[in-house]
């Protein structure tokens, strides 16, 4: 049975687009897991566009209008992954029923190992249902403590549909001393930190290139915390061993941190 996971964030621009699709690069081309993504935010899809796709005639909004199946919704990204993109036409909102979300989703587990949807933000009927038709909860913030209060905010509605949280993705840390530090955000949230990603130009880049980052530079610092998140979350045992220059540059990273 296919692990259904929503990567979710209460606000938007906190990097959770970039957090699945380099996720499901990284479970698919480097982990060989059977992998699809799929964009659940319906009015703000930003998922194929990250990845490169720019031409997707048949989306998951028609697949919830009725017009065709889950099955011919599927393209196929460069890492192996699988991708259901959501349209980028306003026009094709109307008449895409969230109730039979969970019931399309759930029709690609027998040939999935894991299904990762990418929740629109907040709290409204698009975010619900993607949370709905999923088993687990994968929070995305920044290390803000406006970011945070939002998960902990968000955790009644999950206890409510019943949804389990893997653990909190702190995204785009600087090491400054006004961020919140992980021991801060555990004891607020109640939940674990299973992975802090860095923050990087070259993830903005990445962006602009229509490849996740772990695609154009494996070894970037922000690459290999993404790596270890992804063997969290398959159970792979990952350990990377660094290099004398790396264990010197973070010394650096880390003296520079308490004088920011």
């Amino acid at each position: 049975m296919a692990r259904i996971i929503s990567v979710f964030s209460s606000k938007g621009g906190v990097g959770k687009t970039t957090i699945t699709a380099n996720l499901g690069a990284i479970l698919a081309s480097k982990f060989q897991k059977k992998v699809t993504l799929i964009d659940c935010n319906l009015t703000s899809s930003h998922l194929a566009l990250y990845l490169g796709i720019y031409y997707s005639p048949i989306t998951l909004n028609k697949v919830l209008r009725g017009d065709y199946q889950i099955s011919e919704a599927i393209y196929i990204h460069s890492s192996g992954m699988q991708v259901v993109p959501a349209s980028l036409s306003v026009t094709e909102l109307e008449g895409s029923d969230l109730l039979k979300l969970p019931n399309v989703i759930s029709s690609l587990e027998p040939t999935n190992d894991f299904l990762i949807l990418d929740s629109a933000p907040g709290l409204g009927r698009e975010a619900l249902a993607s949370l709905k038709s999923s088993r687990e909860v994968l929070l995305v913030t920044t290390p803000i403590v406006s970011s945070v209060l939002d998960i902990v905010r968000a955790q009644e509605v999950l206890r409510e549909i019943g949804v389990k949280p893997i653990g909190i993705v702190v995204n785009m840390a600087t090491g400054a001393s006004y961020e919140m530090r992980k021991e801060e955000i555990e004891q607020l949230t109640g939940l674990k930190v299973i992975a802090t990603i860095p923050y990087d130009k070259d993830v903005y880049r990445s962006t602009a290139l229509k490849q996740p980052i772990f695609l154009l530079n494996p070894n970037n610092r922000a690459s290999k915390e993404l790596v270890k998140l992804a063997a969290f979350i398959s159970g792979v045992e990952y350990s990377e061993k660094k290099s004398l220059f790396e264990k010197v540059a973070d010394k650096f990273r880390i003296i520079g941190s308490y004088f920011s």
